[in-house]
């Protein structure tokens, strides 16, 4: 039986003014992710990428264009419902240093799971235990206890991934992922991706290292906002 589309977009474009003109940071983008299907996006800085993926997470309304995740055209959806959406559906790791500098690692990760259950979703496993396998699996477990402050880029980049897949997300968005890493730790983040995927999430990998490639299902690169 095939895997369910999870992530449709059709005609994306995001117009922006600068400078006394309109441009088109993206371009007419169509893109499409099955459920158990990584799909990777390639290209250089300045090109697009995050400009797409926050429209994808619906953080970022499109100037033309429409977004359907899991089966819900965002447009549709109020700000209240957008954030239940990517609260309890959409896993989103960005580029940007996000972690709550008052809490520690274990507290960071756990943090999406326990917002989850204000709102009334609950999980029907142990975040704790959740947690932990996550950490042991980007061998930060040692870092439990530590602050964002005494980290590095590289094991902030790990609890951040770690926080993106605490849920279980049906959706996973990855904007350059392996950015911050060495070797080692880029294929523990891409392994752990891969199980995610298998395991029947959709994940959309934005990068600038073709090396990750051997992990995608299918590749799109984006150049002055279009994607082919």
């Amino acid at each position: 039986m095939a895997n369910s589309v999870v992530v449709q977009a059709s005609g994306l474009t995001r117009e922006f003014y600068r400078r006394g003109s309109y441009f088109n940071a993206v371009e007419e983008a169509n893109l499409q992710v099955s459920s158990g299907q990584m799909v990777m996006i390639q290209g250089r800085s300045g090109n697009g990428k995050s400009t797409l993926l926050n429209m994808l997470a619906g953080l970022l309304q499109p100037t033309r264009g429409q977004v359907r995740i899991c089966g819900q055209l965002l447009g549709d959806l109020d700000d209240s419902e957008l954030s239940t959406l990517r609260g309890s559906r959409i896993g989103y790791a960005t580029q940007q240093e996000t972690l709550i500098a008052s809490l520690n690692v274990r507290e960071n990760i756990l943090l999406p799971a326990l917002i989850a259950k204000e709102r009334g979703i609950e999980k029907p496993y142990d975040v704790n235990a959740r947690a932990e396998s996550l950490m042991r699996a980007l061998q930060i477990e040692g870092l439990s206890e530590v602050y964002p402050r005494e980290l590095s880029g590289g094991e902030t980049r790990r609890v951040i991934i770690a926080r993106t897949l605490i849920n279980i997300p049906e959706v996973v968005i990855a904007d350059e992922p392996t950015g911050d890493l060495d070797e080692e730790s880029t294929g523990l983040v891409m392994n752990l991706l891969r199980s995610a995927t298998d395991d029947g999430a959709a994940v959309i990998v934005v990068t600038h290292d073709s090396d990750t490639s051997s992990f995608a299902d299918q590749i799109y690169t984006i150049t002055k906002g279009v994607l082919k």
